[in-house]
C-alpha cells in the first residue's frame, strides 16, 4: 500500500513503513550544539548515527518560527500550501491580531491524517499545547490507532480528545513546568513508551526551545540536555524505528555586548515616517510563552495605510541599520512561499545578531534572564537533518526539514 497526499502542489507519495517511522522535531537546535555536545562524548547514539547513517544539513521555512515549520514538517508542504505562516496574524476575516494555533487557519491535511485514513497507526507528541490542535488535525481518537497529546498539558489527556487518558499517570512522569526542560524530556519519554506499547507506523516528537533560548551550545544548560535527549534516542533507535532527527529552526544569539537585547524597534520607525500607529507591525514569534525570547524575533510583516509611499517606506528600511532584506508582498509570497492573504504588504528580515521590535515600549523584557537568544530569519534557517539508515539525500538548500516524513518512511521501507 501506498499513501498519496491529496495536495496537488508537489504530490509525493510515502512508501508503507515496514518498521516505525519517527520524525523528531528538536526545537531550536542550531547544529552547532550538536558538534559541541558530541566532541564533549554527550551524544554517543547521535554520534553513531551520524557515522552509520546519513548525515545532511537542511534547510527551514521562513519565517524560521516553531509554528510555521512544525506545520510543514507535518504536512510536507511549504506555508503557502498549508497556511500557517507565523505564531501569530492579523485574521485577514476580522482585522484582529489573533494566535495561529486554531484548526480553521490550517489549508491542507497532515501527513498524520493521510495515514491514519489508511489504516496506519499514528502517534504525535509536543512540548506545548498550542500545536497539538494542529498536529492533530484530522485524526479520530475511537478506534485505537491514534494518540496526540503535549506534555504541558498531559494531566489533563482523555481517550475521546486524546487517544490516552491522563498521559502523566500514564507514563509515571508529573505534569512539567512550561519552562523546563522537563517539557521535552517529557516528550522524548512518551515516544520510548508508545513505541514499545501503542507501536505506532509514523510517530512525530516535537520539542520546546526553551533550553536554546536559554542557553549557548557550550553551556551546561545546553549540554546537558542533549545528553538526556541522546539517551532517549539510544532507546528509539534499539526499538528498530526509522528516525529522522532534524529542527524547526536554528537560534543565534541577539544582544549586545553588554548583555542587553540588540533590538531594531519598526513600529517607532513607521510612527516616526507615517504618523502615530498609521503602519501595524506585526511580529509572527508572539505567542503566549515570551518569557524567554521576550516576541523578539528576525522577521516582521507590516501593513501600510492607503496612500503610503511603498518605496520610499521600503528605502528608509533597507536603510536601516541591522535590517537585511525587505521585501514586497508579491517577492515575499515568491521567495519565502508564504500564503499572500496573511501577510503584509511589506515583509523584512534582521541579521544574525539582532531582532525585530514593534513599540520600544511595547515589549516587556524583565522576564529576560539571560542575553537574548532568538530566530526567525535566515540565520537560522539551517538545521541538522541526520537519518539512522543510509539513504540518498540531497544537501541544503534542495533538502528541507518538511521532507522529514517521506525519508522517514522511505528508511523505515527499506
Amino acid at each position: 500500500m501506498t499513501i498519496q497526499t491529496p495536495v496537488e502542489a508537489n504530490e509525493r507519495v510515502y512508501p508503507t513503513p515496514k518498521v516505525p517511522a519517527i520524525a523528531i522535531c528538536l526545537d531550536g537546535c542550531e547544529p552547532e550544539y550538536l558538534d559541541v555536545a558530541i566532541a564533549k562524548g554527550l551524544m554517543p547514539n547521535l554520534k553513531r548515527m551520524r557515522e552509520e547513517g546519513t548525515d545532511r544539513l537542511a534547510h527551514s521555512v521562513i519565517p524560521s518560527f516553531t509554528n510555521p515549520n512544525n506545520l510543514s514538517i507535518a504536512t510536507g508542504r511549504p506555508p503557502i500550501v498549508h497556511g500557517i505562516c507565523g505564531n501569530y496574524l492579523i485574521d485577514p476575516d476580522t482585522g484582529e491580531e489573533v494566535m495561529m494555533n486554531d484548526v480553521r487557519f490550517l489549508r491542507a491535511p497532515t501527513i498524520f491524517s493521510q495515514f491514519y485514513d489508511a489504516g496506519f497507526r499514528v502517534a504525535m507528541v509536543t512540548a506545548k499545547d498550542k500545536l497539538r490542535a494542529l498536529l492533530g488535525a484530522g485524526l479520530k481518537f475511537d478506534e485505537g490507532r491514534a494518540v496526540a497529546f503535549s506534555s504541558e498539558r498531559s494531566g489533563e489527556t482523555t481517550l475521546e480528545e486524546h487517544g490516552i487518558d491522563n498521559a502523566s499517570k500514564w507514563l509515571g512522569m508529573d505534569v512539567p513546568e512550561v519552562y523546563s526542560a522537563e517539557l521535552s524530556e517529557f516528550v522524548f519519554a512518551a515516544g520510548v513508551k508508545l513505541l514499545k506499547e501503542f507501536k505506532p507506523d509514523v510517530m512525530y516528537l516535537s520539542t520546546t526551545d526553551y533550553i536554546q533560548h536559554k542557553f549557548a551550545p557550550d553551556q551546561k544548560g545546553a549540554l546537558d540536555f542533549y545528553a538526556m535527549f541522546d539517551r532517549y534516542l539510544g532507546e528509539l533507535n534499539a526499538l528498530g524505528a526509522a528516525i529522522v532527527v532534524t529542527a524547526d529552526h536554528g537560534m543565534k544569539p541577539k544582544h549586545l555586548a553588554d548583555g542587553s537585547p540588540s533590538v531594531v524597534y519598526v513600529q517607532d520607525l513607521m510612527d516616526e515616517w507615517l504618523g502615530k500607529d498609521a503602519a501595524r507591525v506585526i511580529l509572527p514569534i508572539t505567542d503566549p510563552y515570551v518569557v524567554h525570547h521576550g516576541a523578539l524575533g528576525s522577521f516582521a510583516t507590516a501593513y501600510l495605510p492607503d496612500g503610503a509611499d511603498q518605496g520610499d517606506i521600503i528605502a528608509k528600511l533597507k536603510a536601516t541599520s541591522g535590517i537585511t532584506h525587505v521585501m514586497t508582498k508579491a517577492e515575499a509570497i515568491e521567495q519565502f512561499e508564504l500564503p499572500g492573504d496573511r501577510i503584509g504588504d511589506i515583509v523584512m528580515v534582521s541579521g544574525e545578531n539582532i531582532c525585530i521590535g514593534t513599540s520600544e515600549h511595547r515589549h516587556d523584557l524583565a522576564a529576560l534572564k539571560e542575553p537574548l537568544r532568538s530566530h526567525g530569519g535566515l540565520t537560522e534557517q539551517e538545521v541538522p537533518f541526520i537519518v539512522n539508515r543510509v539513504i540518498d539525500l540531497p544537501n541544503q538548500p534542495v533538502l528541507r526539514n518538511f521532507d522529514a516524513f517521506f525519508y522517514a518512511t522511505t528508511a523505515a521501507a527499506q
